[in-house]
């Protein structure tokens, strides 16, 4: 029952992430830019993703994913759950390092540059940084989804993983290419 339970929040958790992160390119894309103000209004926008769906759906999937690995311990033992691991904490930086702070921070510039206190250029250089972690971490969202379901041999398997089942019986021994973990 855990294992099941922490798999549905890990695939909704990572829909979240996606989503998350696919809305706010869509509003920095295509929301109203035309004043400073609605520049303002689409940041504080923007933030609000960061800190009430981007954060929490990232650390969801983190703790359900490591929960997984310590609920079912044959995944602690397979090569595609350690790469989703590895990404996943890239992915961890990449949100709050860059995402989450940068987010705040931009809503916070925007707003002064609406009041005038801050020169008209002040975030061009964090959109291009931006734009370019958001991509990233789009990929390592989507890579690991990848990895969820297709679960690739990521290590070779060694000749005392496959003894097992080739001397149980001939079938086993022919279907053991096919055999997939239940998750």
């Amino acid at each position: 029952m855990m294992r099941k339970l922490l798999k549905i929040l890990h695939s909704v958790a990572s829909a979240g992430l996606i989503g998350g992160l696919a809305c706010y390119m869509i509003l920095l894309f295509a929301a109203p830019q035309e004043t400073p103000a609605d520049y303002a209004d689409l940041r504080e926008g923007i933030s609000a993703i960061s800190k009430y769906l981007l954060v929490p759906s990232l650390g969801l999937a983190l703790v359900t994913g490591l929960g997984a690995m310590v609920a079912h311990h044959p995944f602690q033992e397979k090569g595609w759950v350690w790469v989703k691991a590895a990404l996943g904490i890239l992915m961890f930086k990449g949100v709050l390092t860059i995402v989450s702070a940068k987010s705040a921070y931009a809503a916070d510039v925007a707003r002064k540059i609406a009041d005038g206190s801050a020169p008209a250029d002040a975030l061009q250089s964090l959109v291009t940084l931006e734009w370019g972690t958001l991509w990233t971490v789009m990929a390592l969202s989507i890579a690991n989804v990848v990895l969820g379901v297709w679960r690739p041999r990521v290590m070779p398997r060694g000749k005392d993983e496959l003894a097992p089942r080739a001397a149980a019986s001939p079938a086993a021994a022919s279907a053991a290419p096919f055999e997939r973990e239940a998750a």
